[in-house]
């Protein structure tokens, strides 16, 4: 399962990379992703961060549970900060989780650096998150059991959302748990992992990487004061988090930047699941659906959320 050779992204063709994958990318239409009727689906304006604009939601759940609040998945889509959207991730969500688990999800269309730098996109996903919780009887949700999550870009949003949400307080209740699938934490790129792949080769390479990062971070690109919001491997407080669900693959460039997070979130006395798939690149799953180790590392994400979401009923070991 190793990674395939990519065109990477760089400053000279990053306007050209944002054109095409918007052309490209499935976007599911509100009906589409309703499947005949197995869903309830709706797109959601909500109000934004201060002096923003308006948050897309992309809300669904599994038709004919209206008579009881579900758990909520509140996601955000991956794309480098610079690419992808809330509608394409939902059709694999719904399938894998939001059926099995009876749970709803939301997905947040966050704005796109470079056009909206930091705090922009973190902003966007906070006014969402701050917006759901304050209207879960609406939406039909358990206030006290939201979990945030995301890949790669998204998780790296999530991470810092957990932090953020920590630190600001007042926001409504803390999130339950954090799915953090390939995490983007760290713009520095200074971890073996991320010096690993060759230039031009793998889904994503080191250059691909920092142009990324450039691009989500503008000016305060390299800023040794740079606050762990903007890049959550740069926190030196990771105390007081929501259970994280940590995962990355053997061979791909967050590989080191994640293992240190899930580290450093036990140095600080919290809870984490860390998970390192043998050979797998980034973005395995998509690129591999079908293989037999894509298959274990779903299975192991739903175990997780199946447990966080479900807690023990009056069982004296559960505390073991």
């Amino acid at each position: 399962m190793g990674p395939r050779a990519v065109e990477p992204l760089t400053p000279a063709n990053l306007e050209d990379r944002q054109r095409r994958d918007a052309v490209r990318r499935p976007r599911p239409t509100v009906g589409e992703l309703a499947a005949e009727g197995r869903f309830e689906v709706a797109e959601l304006r909500v109000p934004g961060p201060p002096d923003g604009p308006e948050v897309t939601l992309v809300s669904a759940r599994p038709a004919g549970l209206a008579g009881r609040p579900l758990p909520l998945l509140y996601y955000m889509h991956g794309g480098g900060l610079v690419m992808g959207n809330a509608w394409s991730v939902l059709p694999r969500i719904l399938r894998e989780w939001v059926l099995p688990l009876e749970l709803a999800v939301i997905s947040v269309e966050y704005r796109l650096a470079p056009r909206t730098p930091y705090p922009g996109p973190l902003e966007d996903c906070h006014a969402g998150l701050v917006w759901a919780a304050g209207h879960a009887d609406g939406l039909g949700i358990d206030a006290d059991r939201i979990v945030i999550g995301g890949k790669s870009a998204g998780a790296g949003l999530a991470a810092a959302l957990a932090l953020l949400v920590r630190d600001r307080g007042g926001a409504g209740p803390a999130p339950l748990g954090q799915l953090l699938l390939s995490p983007m934490l760290d713009d520095r790129g200074g971890s073996f992992s991320g010096r690993q792949p060759a230039a031009g080769h793998g889904v994503w390479d080191p250059g691909s990487n920092e142009t990324a990062w450039r691009a989500a971070l503008g000016d305060r690109y390299g800023a040794s004061d740079l606050p762990p919001y903007a890049a959550p491997a740069r926190a030196t407080d990771l105390s007081g988090l929501p259970p994280a669900y940590v995962e990355v693959g053997s061979a791909e460039i967050f590989r080191d930047e994640g293992v240190a997070y899930a580290n450093a979130i036990w140095q600080a006395g919290g809870q984490a699941e860390l998970h390192v798939w043998p050979g797998a690149c980034h973005g395995f799953d998509s690129l591999a659906p079908r293989a037999a180790l894509t298959r274990d590392a779903r299975d192991a994400r739903t175990r997780w959320l199946r447990r966080l979401l479900t807690p023990p009923r009056g069982d004296a070991t559960s505390g073991i």
